[in-house]
C-alpha cells in the first residue's frame, strides 16, 4: 500500500510561511525572469531600451504610491510634487555645491522624509477627499518653489545635470542606465515586500481594512499613518533624484499634475494592494501611449489626427481607466491571478460548490 505524499503547497513551519519564494516552480520562474532581464539590453534597440528604462524608473514611484494608497489606504495627490522635490534637491545641490551622486541621493531621501512627515500630519485628522486636497497642496508648493528658483537663477530651460559618476565609472549610456535602474527597482521591490511582512506592514493593512478596529487591537494608528507617508515620500524622492540624472535636467514642466494622475492610474490599473500590480500598472501606463500611436499608424490616422494626437492619447488613457474601474476593479493583477488559477487547475474544471449559483 503506497503512502500518500505531501503536495508541497501546505506549510508546516513559520520560516516557510514567511518565505518570499516557497516552491521550486516560483524559484525557477524568478531565476528565468532574472536571466531575461539581464540579457535584455544586449538584444534591445534604442527605443526598446528607452521604454525599459522608463518602466524601471516609473516602477519605483508606483511602488511607493502603492505602499501608501494600496496598503495603508491613505489617498495622496502630491506624488508629482514629491518627485519634483527629489529632482530639485538633486539639481540645486549639484548646481550650487557641485555635490556628487552619493551626496544628492541621500539628501533627496531626507527631503522626502521631511515632506512626508509634514504633509502626513493632516492624515491624522483628515480622510478621503479632504486628505486628497491637503496632499494636492504639496504639489503646488513644491512646483512654485522650484519655479521661483529657476527664475531667480536664470535657468529658463531647466537645471542641467551631468551624468552621475560611481567611482571612475560615469553612467551615461542607456544600457548602463538600464542596469542602474534595474538594481534600484529590484531593491525597492525587495525592501517593500519585506516591509509589508513586518509589523509595520501588517499595521498598514489593518488601518486600511478598518481603522477603528486596528486602534482597538492596540495598533498606533497615528504612527502607522505617518510611517506610511514618510516611507512612500522617501522612495518617491529617490525616484525623483534618479529621474533628474536620467533626463539630465530638472524643470517644473516635467512634473505636471497629469504625472500624478499617471501614477494613480498605475496603482488602479495594476491592482490595489499588490506590488506586482504596481509593476504591471507601470508597464501598461508607460507603453499605452506608444500602443495608441501604433494603432493610429496601422489604420492610417496619424496624418489626419496629427494635430490632436495628444488629445487622442489622453482620451484613450481616461477611457482605459474607466473600463478597468467598471469591468476589472482588481486590475491587471486580478487577471494574472485568474490565469494562474486556470493553469493550476487545467485540464480540470473547477466546479461550483453545491447550492452556489
Amino acid at each position: 500500500m503506497s503512502v500518500p505524499r505531501a503536495s508541497g503547497y501546505f506549510r508546516t513551519r513559520y520560516e516557510r510561511d514567511f518565505a518570499l519564494l516557497d516552491t521550486r516552480t516560483r524559484k525557477a520562474s524568478l531565476a528565468a525572469f532574472a536571466v531575461m532581464l539581464v540579457v535584455y539590453p544586449f538584444f534591445a534597440g534604442p527605443l526598446a531600451m528607452d521604454l525599459a528604462n522608463q518602466v524601471l524608473l516609473g516602477a519605483i514611484g508606483a511602488i511607493a504610491l502603492m505602499l501608501l494608497t494600496g496598503y495603508a489606504g491613505q489617498i495622496s495627490l502630491g506624488h508629482a510634487g514629491l518627485l519634483a522635490a527629489g529632482a530639485f534637491a538633486t539639481g540645486i545641490l549639484y548646481k550650487e555645491l557641485g555635490a556628487p551622486f552619493w551626496v544628492t541621493l541621500p539628501a533627496s531621501a531626507m527631503v522626502g522624509a521631511a515632506l512626508g512627515l509634514i504633509f502626513g500630519l493632516p492624515s491624522l485628522r483628515l480622510r478621503g477627499l479632504y486628505l486628497a486636497v491637503s496632499t494636492l497642496a504639496l504639489h503646488f508648493i513644491v512646483i512654485y518653489l522650484g519655479s521661483e528658483y529657476e527664475t531667480k537663477r536664470g535657468f529658463s530651460t531647466g537645471i542641467l545635470i551631468d551624468p552621475p559618476g560611481i567611482g571612475e565609472w560615469t553612467v551615461y549610456d542607456p544600457r548602463a542606465w538600464y542596469f542602474v535602474l534595474l538594481i534600484a527597482a529590484a531593491a525597492t521591490v525587495l525592501f517593500s515586500l519585506n516591509l509589508l511582512r513586518s509589523k509595520t506592514g501588517r499595521a498598514w493593512r489593518a488601518i486600511h481594512g478598518r481603522e477603528a478596529v486596528a486602534g482597538a487591537l492596540g495598533i498606533s494608528v497615528h504612527r502607522a499613518k505617518l510611517t506610511a507617508f514618510v516611507v512612500s515620500s522617501v522612495l518617491t524622492s529617490v525616484a525623483g533624484c534618479l529621474f533628474a540624472y536620467f533626463r539630465g535636467f530638472v524643470s517644473v514642466e516635467a512634473f505636471s499634475l497629469f504625472l500624478t494622475i499617471q501614477y494613480v492610474a498605475m496603482v488602479i490599473i495594476g491592482g490595489m494592494g499588490s506590488i506586482l500590480g504596481a509593476i504591471l500598472g507601470t508597464v501598461f501606463v508607460t507603453l499605452f501611449p506608444y500602443f495608441i500611436e501604433w494603432l493610429m499608424d496601422a489604420f492610417g490616422l496619424t496624418d489626419a489626427l496629427s494635430s490632436v494626437v495628444f488629445a487622442v492619447n489622453y482620451s484613450a488613457f481616461g477611457l482605459a481607466m474607466v473600463l478597468f474601474l467598471v469591468f476589472e476593479p482588481q486590475g491587471l493583477v486580478g487577471i494574472w491571478r485568474r490565469m494562474q488559477a486556470w493553469l493550476l487547475l487545467w485540464p480540470f474544471k473547477q466546479k461550483p460548490l453545491a447550492g452556489a449559483k
